[in-house]
């Protein structure tokens, strides 16, 4: 059901045809906890007729149960579905609901507003045209106002339209509510949005929601629905920005038929114009674009189509197709806002997995060059980001990847203006933790690092199968891991012996003699240590590149870490060795006194007593240390060294 038109009972069809191309407005509403959100999207929806009368009778109930309005309609629980909501009177997920009115068609995301779901508001508006914030009058601006607000503008929200809510708590006092104007207008300057509206409301009684209210004869503004119907929809980074769009499919249903699928991101595209497929730079030219309702002459923003071409090119998912003359840029190293989602802090260093488009690498993230303060947008000095907090970093992914920069809001406010703005879909990106492919981080791409541009790889003559021949075995890592205390080095060191006896050239990299130098500078906390494994995964690369065997004895606590060290060498150049020694039995050995130490207190973070240790889930070798001695250990490993075909 939808708003009521006299089309309907007259004219279905010319009805169905006005109501499908009507134009298509996408908002969020944000702001801090219990200022109203989603009582405002309820009387929405039931002021455009879009509750049936069912939902009508069940929402007096629901009212009457747990609704917080006493015997009035609690307009909320028309979005707040979680039983949790309602019990707790908040939202916690993202709510879409869907509207219409004579003049346009809407969606619009119900996002929390309580601090640790502001990982949901980000997902809200990472498609929303205009913002919604919600201020209780009674508070005022608070600090999740400036946080959600602060987060569209990044996310490219140019317009804001501020509902100043609850009016009848504070008797409609025009100072009141222009004390809040004033405050929000002065922040909104600084963070780079020009167009903000102002709209005094009380969702709860719908006054200036969808009529103007007599209780504030001081305000002649539009009211809210007035603004959502009229309000310009024209994202310049888009439509009629440069084309792009992400390979999602390559569509092969016979032998006569190829074609790339995808949704249009940007921009449009003819049959005859000339694309670039990224990051390999070919070009070939557009044969023809197909949907299922038949070929079209033009494809445009937001469509998806299938799109063939004249020559025979190799394209992948997560390929770019662009306009060939307004190509995106390629890089594989980005300054970005990093957005972090999750209850454990960004480990600078850590091996993540970055999605942009329909194409997943592999990424690591910098320390932070600065983390911002909400409140009064300082940029404050940070090593790492906890949960909600935003920053900037430098990222390095593991291949070039096609982009664009990521538009503000003060951007789109200018594209008007004949400034270049970017891509929202393309300039944008989630980071996923590896091991529990959980969501982590979201982020918006600013620009390349010029060193992305400028640094090359150096041919040389001599290369590693030189000094392998020369060396007479191949070359390869062997990692040992465990607890303190398992045996690690002293098995590390029977093997470098007998293979030096061998007349193999080896290098032992120990975690305690590397602290002496290379990693002076790191101590013991999370990040601390994936920077010390990363660090030595490097160096135990470069020396497999010089030929040697490397024996790399660190507790290396975390399978990230183990993964990426693995990943910088080829897979038959890495044995992993789990000195799989009980936490009880390394603790009576404790020949450095460190376990009595962490006992006592005086030892923070240290492995198996108040930092993690996770074991490796398939080691080449595992060994017990309470079952084999360290020759006999040795004896494994030099005869897996063999198999492998290292020696």
């Amino acid at each position: 059901m939808a708003h009521i038109s006299d089309l309907i009972a007259v004219d279905i069809d010319e009805y169905l045809t006005s109501h499908q191309y009507k134009s298509l407005l996408r908002f969020i509403t944000c702001g801090s906890v219990d200022d109203g959100k989603s009582t405002l999207i309820g009387r929405l929806l039931y002021e455009s007729h879009m509750v049936f009368e069912d939902h009508l009778a069940q929402l007096a109930v629901d009212s009457a149960k747990v609704g917080t309005q006493g015997t009035d309609l609690d307009f909320a629980l028309l979005l707040d579905g979680l039983t949790a909501e309602r019990e707790q009177g908040i939202t916690i997920d993202v709510a879409y609901r869907f509207f219409s009115t004579e003049k346009r068609k809407f969606i619009v995301a119900d996002t929390p507003g309580h601090e640790q779901y502001t990982r949901n508001m980000v997902t809200g508006a990472s498609t929303a045209d205009v913002a919604v914030v919600m201020i209780d009058a009674r508070k005022g601006v608070l600090t999740q106002t400036r946080r959600h607000s602060y987060l569209a503008s990044l996310l490219g929200i140019s317009r804001v339209v501020v509902a100043v809510n609850k009016m009848d708590l504070v008797d409609w006092s025009h100072h009141t509510y222009q004390a809040i104007v004033n405050e929000y207008s002065a922040f909104a300057a600084r963070i780079g949005i020009d167009s903000v509206t102002f709209v005094p409301v009380s969702a709860l009684r719908g006054d200036n929601i969808v009529e103007h209210s007599e209780k504030s004869p001081w305000y002649d503004g539009p009211t809210l629905m007035t603004y959502l119907e009229t309000v310009p929809v024209d994202d310049a980074s888009s439509a009629d920005g440069a084309f792009r769009m992400p390979v999602q499919w390559v569509n092969r249903p016979n032998l006569d038929f190829r074609g790339f699928s995808g949704r249009i991101v940007g921009g449009s595209i003819r049959p005859g114009d000339t694309i670039r497929v990224l990051p390999s730079g070919t070009t070939s030219t557009v044969e023809r674009i197909v949907t299922m309702d038949g070929d079209l002459d033009i494809g445009i923003s937001g469509q998806s189509v299938t799109i063939t071409l004249v020559d025979e090119i190799d394209a992948s998912r997560g390929d770019l197709i662009c306009a060939a003359d307004a190509p995106a840029e390629v890089a594989d190293q980005f300054e970005a806002h990093v957005v972090w989602m999750h209850d454990d802090e960004m480990l600078p260093g850590r091996p993540y997995l970055m999605k942009i488009g329909t194409r997943t690498v592999g990424v690591t993230i910098a320390n932070p060059k600065y983390r911002v303060d909400v409140n009064s947008l300082e940029h404050l000095a940070a090593n790492t980001l906890g949960l909600n907090e935003i920053g900037v970093c430098n990222l390095s992914v593991d291949r070039a990847i096609p982009f664009d920069p990521y538009p503000s809001a003060a951007q789109l406010g200018h594209a008007g203006q004949g400034r270049r703005v970017g891509n929202r879909d393309t300039g944008s990106f989630v980071i996923i933790d590896k091991i529990t492919q959980t969501t982590v981080g979201a982020g918006m791409l600013h620009f390349a690092l010029r060193r992305s541009h400028n640094i090359h790889w150096q041919d040389v003559k001599v290369d590693k199968a030189a000094r392998s021949e020369q060396s007479r075995h191949q070359p390869g890592v062997v990692w040992f891991t465990g607890l303190s205390g398992s045996g690690k080095s002293t098995i590390a060191n029977v093997v470098e012996s007998k293979l030096h006896a061998l007349g193999v050239r080896t290098y032992l990299l120990d975690g305690d003699n590397v602290r002496h130098g290379l990693n002076r500078d790191l101590g013991f906390t999370d990040a601390d240590r994936v920077e010390n494994i990363r660090r030595i995964a490097e160096v135990s690369a470069l020396m497999v590149d010089a030929g040697l065997i490397v024996l790399v004895s660190f507790i290396s606590p975390f399978r990230s870490e183990r993964d990426l060290a693995r990943g910088r060498v080829e897979p038959r150049e890495f044995i992993e060795v789990h000195v799989d020694t009980p936490i009880e039995v390394a603790e009576q050995r404790d020949p450095k006194g460190l376990y009595a130490k962490a006992r006592a207190g005086e030892l923070a973070n240290f492995t198996g007593i108040d930092s993690p240790y996770e074991a490796p889930e398939s080691p080449e070798i595992r060994i017990d240390t309470t079952e084999v001695s360290a020759e006999e250990a040795a004896d494994r490993i030099i005869e897996a060294l063999r198999a492998s075909g290292r020696l």
